[in-house]
């Protein structure tokens, strides 16, 4: 039987367990986008998405200053092979690579690769697509709402993962175990689930970008 004592050192231990159970989750969030941010050459995912495959990898690198930037890929095979594209992104890491790329090789269909830099590399930085969506989510990972740990199975097999929910409503399941963090991701953009990942990723792009007038050319 509880006494008015025990009951009252009961409801403490309780309230002194709800602090340290938001510290752990915060902690376990930080560790996730830690790995969605953490770039090593080489990386790739790839995701079964809403209208068809993705792939994400870090294909190259390169040194501007003090600062190591990296070529970030996204090969989408659209169900519609006239939608299908290549976008790489030189980019000092995921989260701010759609914000302000330091350059864009793009290839749509069987068009040529083009290359541009500078302000209209950022321009088109902005414009929306799945690999959009992964940059995004990168740039507002901790800022993310915690729901909790939940075990979720994907084409890539079942994992731990963490489940959280951002400002717009995107339900996104993420874990450390995998390069770039994401395991799934439900929202009004479309749907991405994890299909494979590993560390020997290359570009995608195996002719030279064409160079648009007065851009710098850099290889990846």
């Amino acid at each position: 039987m509880l006494t008015p004592g025990r009951l009252l050192a009961a409801f403490a231990l309780g309230a002194l367990a709800v602090p340290e159970l938001a510290a752990q989750t915060a902690t376990d969030l930080a560790d996730v986008c830690k790995a969605v941010g953490d770039a090593k050459l080489g990386q790739w995912a790839s995701f079964d998405v809403t209208g068809g495959k993705l792939r994400v990898a870090i294909v190259g690198s390169e040194r501007s200053g003090d600062t190591t930037l990296y070529w970030f890929e996204g090969n989408f095979a659209a169900t519609d092979p006239s939608k299908s594209g290549i976008v790489q992104v030189l980019a000092p890491s995921l989260a701010t690579g759609s914000a302000s790329p330091r350059a864009l090789i793009l290839k749509l269909g069987a068009q040529p690769a083009m290359r541009v830099s500078g302000q209209m590399a950022g321009m088109m930085g902005q414009k929306g697509g799945h690999d959009n969506y992964i940059f995004d989510w990168a740039a507002r990972c901790t800022a993310a709402h915690i729901v909790g740990w939940q075990s979720i199975t994907v084409p890539a097999g079942t994992f731990r993962a963490l489940h959280v929910t951002t400002d717009d409503g995107t339900d996104v399941w993420g874990s450390r175990q995998v390069p770039l963090g994401l395991v799934q991701v439900r929202g009004k953009k479309g749907d991405l689930a994890l299909r494979g990942h590993g560390v020997d990723a290359k570009s995608s792009i195996t002719e030279r970008p064409l160079e648009l007038p007065g851009m710098m050319m850099t290889k990846p």
